[in-house]
């Protein structure tokens, strides 16, 4: 069974798409993986996310890091946004973005388990965790092109050594040198 650490952009959205289809918290679900991916969250990060960090009207997400990494404010983009409003609308008053059918916040391990499932659903080849959604924006912001030192700063890495993995592998960063 092959195994990776991180996941593509056509797998985050096969496992969006099995999210959808899943429960009747699939648009939840979907937009957990959307939120994690996009911003680079470590499940404990994406758990924790409250509304008062999240401004729809301006298109910013104040992201807070944990393992004592760099906070910083996000935009949001037009999917995103859709995305979140509709969750808002959805659940009612909160203050967590991610809430569970028993009106708590998501935790890690529940969240571990629902990706897993997903997964499973979405017919990947191998097993998948949510800290593949924070590997795939790395992997995906450097392959795009985006320097280290941006790329560290949006993943909130205090030291790049933890960035250059993600540069280190991407296919394409040898592309343009001889124009």
């Amino acid at each position: 069974m092959p195994t990776r650490e991180y996941l593509t952009e056509r797998e985050i959205e096969r496992l969006m798409a099995a999210a959808r289809k899943g429960s009747r918290y699939g648009h939840r679900d979907a937009t957990m993986i959307l939120i994690g991916f996009r911003h680079g969250l470590r499940a404990s990060e994406l758990c924790d996310l409250r509304w008062s960090q999240v401004e729809l009207s301006a298109g910013r997400l104040n992201v807070r890091r944990f393992k004592n990494g760099s906070p910083s404010v996000h935009p949001l983009r037009g999917e995103e946004i859709r995305a979140l409003r509709r969750l808002q609308h959805e659940q009612g008053p909160s203050s967590h973005v991610f809430m569970t059918e028993r009106d708590g916040p998501m935790t890690p391990k529940a969240f571990h388990a629902l990706f897993g499932r997903i997964g499973e659903r979405a017919k990947l080849p191998f097993p998948v965790h949510p800290h593949m959604l924070r590997h795939a924006c790395g992997f995906k912001l450097a392959n795009d092109g985006h320097d280290t030192r941006a790329l560290q700063a949006w993943l909130g890495h205090k030291n790049i050594q933890h960035t250059v993995r993600y540069t280190e592998l991407a296919p394409d960063r040898f592309k343009n040198f001889w124009r």
